[in-house]
């Protein structure tokens, strides 16, 4: 009987995993591209049907690398903050009155694979997992798959896409998001 139920948890996780990048899927899809010719690295995030619907506003002649996550309209959402005399690669992100939402830190060793962990307040910690080279990461609460962070969808450089599943913090994963693509490309 155990044998039977853990194969089907298997295969459940198999189909979850291939309906990811699917139209069709559920997910909240997002595609950011990244200006390489801009004063302080501003970029803006777009939905699946290609409107605009949040700006990351680098601050340019900072000593640390900062960004403004923004609506449409200019109101900030919430900050990432590098942190700086830390022996990990660190950042914060934190939301529009100041409190701390999470915290981004990269694993020290990680010799097949680029490992991150995002420790959020009360709520379980995440688990991200990928690869540089690919750009391609998972977001994972446990063995809940809640994200994926990939190059491979677009065929533009410099363009990623952010699949979300519903019930997530969108504007916390794709500052989460943002976080990686710094400090993995730094």
């Amino acid at each position: 009987m155990f044998n039977r139920e853990s194969r089907q948890e298997r295969r459940e996780e198999r189909q979850q995993d291939r309906s990811f990048g699917r139209r069709n899927s559920g997910n909240t899809i997002y595609k950011m591209r990244q200006r390489l010719i801009s004063i302080g690295d501003d970029f803006w995030i777009e939905n699946q049907p290609g409107d605009r619907v949040f700006k990351v506003d680098g601050k340019a002649l900072r000593i640390r690398n900062t960004l403004i996550f923004e609506d449409t309209a200019g109101q900030e959402l919430c900050k990432i903050q590098e942190r700086m005399l830390r022996i990990k690669d660190t950042m914060e992100i934190e939301g529009a009155n100041g409190e701390r939402l999470a915290l981004v830190k990269k694993a020290l060793i990680a010799p097949l694979r680029d490992r991150w962990t995002v420790k959020i307040g009360d709520a379980p910690d995440l688990d991200v997992q990928g690869n540089i080279l690919d750009f391609a990461y998972t977001l994972a609460a446990g063995r809940n798959k809640i994200a994926e962070i990939s190059k491979r969808w677009f065929r533009m450089a410099d363009v990623y896409g952010v699949e979300i599943e519903p019930g997530q913090n969108d504007i916390l994963i794709l500052a989460v998001a943002v976080a990686i693509d710094i400090m993995a490309h730094d």
